[in-house]
């Protein structure tokens, strides 16, 4: 993290700034409150700033914010390989894979031992196919799903290749199981809980979520807003 303050030519020039991002806001929530307070410090009237790779609201975690030249840089930091820990509720689903959604389905899990949890971590990994969750902002026709799932249509989400190099699971409190994933652009982790669950003969979703690593970036260097406005030009300084 860093401590020196910057300056306007700084940021036009470009930064790539690591934030940890706080549950229920938006990732387009973050990056509007940077470029704000970049042109309220440095008193001008606009300044490129845009994120590489969203965070879902109840997430948290690392979202990296880049800002001036530096966001032509924001499609190879998109690629790279991200990291998640969190948990996952064994025995229920929500249409929405998390809890963004209420409870639509019990299922039992009296069957469900240490051993079939890890074993079926396994069939997990290398490259699979995974279906995005209705609950998404990918578009179909024009449309983002989530406003098709909101609207209570049904729509066909195709199954897109990723993958996972690293898929672990601790059981701390079941049914709730903590876990840690290693996998590429465009992996869904909501969807994996809801596989996951579909995987054990039981159901599953997703009940919290933190991005800890994008490529070498790490949420252990990442700031908050009040950490950030302390880099900003001060006033003596304008």
């Amino acid at each position: 993290m860093r401590n020196k303050e910057l300056t306007l030519e700084e940021f036009k020039t470009g930064q790539v700034l690591l934030f940890d991002k706080p549950l229920n806001w938006t990732s387009f929530q973050l990056v509007n409150k940077v470029r704000w307070l970049i042109k309220k410090s440095c008193k001008i009237k606009k300044i490129k700033v845009g994120h590489a790779g969203t965070l879902d609201p109840l997430a948290t975690g690392l979202l990296i914010i880049c800002t001036g030249k530096f966001t032509k840089t924001i499609p190879e930091l998109q690629g790279q390989i991200k990291e998640y820990t969190g948990t996952f509720t064994i025995g229920a689903t929500t249409p929405s894979f998390d809890l963004e959604t209420e409870i639509d389905q019990n299922f039992p899990t009296d069957h469900i031992t240490e051993e079939l949890l890890q074993e079926t971590t396994k069939k997990f990994i290398g490259e699979i196919e995974q279906t995005p969750p209705v609950f998404s902002a990918l578009k179909k026709d024009g449309k983002r799903l989530y406003e098709y799932a909101r609207e209570g249509k049904e729509v066909e989400v195709k199954k897109r290749k990723v993958e996972i190099s690293e898929f672990e699971i601790n059981t701390s409190n079941f049914p709730e199981v903590d876990f840690r994933v290693v996998c590429s652009k465009g992996t869904y982790i909501r969807s994996l809980a809801n596989e996951f669950g579909q995987a054990l003969n039981s159901g599953a979703h997703l009940s919290e979520l933190r991005r800890t690593a994008i490529g070498d970036y790490s949420v252990e260097n990442a700031m908050n807003i009040e950490s950030f406005e302390k880099l900003l030009p001060s006033r003596e300084n304008n």
